[in-house]
């Protein structure tokens, strides 16, 4: 099994999106660059991703998703209504893929990316090299695993407001 990270703005298509989703499960479609199409037509059923919401404040992991169908023609690229239409592609040219996802679960917390950054199993990760915009990339199973565990801890209770001081009262002698 390979572990995966995929990125999606949460305007466009939200974790909570997909657990809304018909049987928490969408096509993972509009992919335009062929280094992340690759990475997805890697993908095999079973694998499991790191659901992440980019272009978000703050941009953060929030979940886990699964590839439960491999990778098939993207019907939006021939379609010229849709934003993702490639003119060079066609249903005998389809040039991009998708692969279907399905939500695993939405993280207690969001993980947000400078987080990330300061966790040193991590600092070899695609995601946190400055720069880098691709919207699907492999990942390790020791930093999926690390991300997952960071996902799962309890967010931390916020702090107990204490009660102002009351002013001393001033003794009669």
């Amino acid at each position: 099994m390979a572990c995966w990270l995929i990125k999606s703005e949460p305007e466009t298509f939200s974790i909570q999106d997909l657990a809304k989703a018909p049987k928490k499960t969408t096509s993972w479609e509009g992919v335009r660059n062929y280094q992340a199409r690759n990475f997805l037509r890697s993908m095999k059923r079973g694998d499991l991703a790191i659901y992440y919401h980019s272009n978000a404040e703050p941009p953060a992991a929030v979940g886990i998703a699964r590839i439960v169908r491999e990778a098939y023609p993207d019907p939006t690229a021939w379609d010229p209504e849709s934003a993702y239409h490639d003119p060079k592609a066609s249903p005998a040219n389809p040039l991009w893929s998708m692969v279907d996802v399905q939500l695993v679960e939405i993280f207690p917390r969001a993980i947000p990316l400078e987080e990330l950054r300061g966790v040193k199993p991590l600092a070899g990760m695609e995601l946190l090299r400055r720069g880098s915009r691709l919207s699907v990339t492999p990942v390790t199973a020791a930093e999926f695993r690390t991300i997952e565990k960071l996902g799962q801890a309890k967010p931390a209770a916020p702090a107990a407001k204490s009660a102002p001081a009351k002013p001393a009262k001033k003794r009669a002698r």
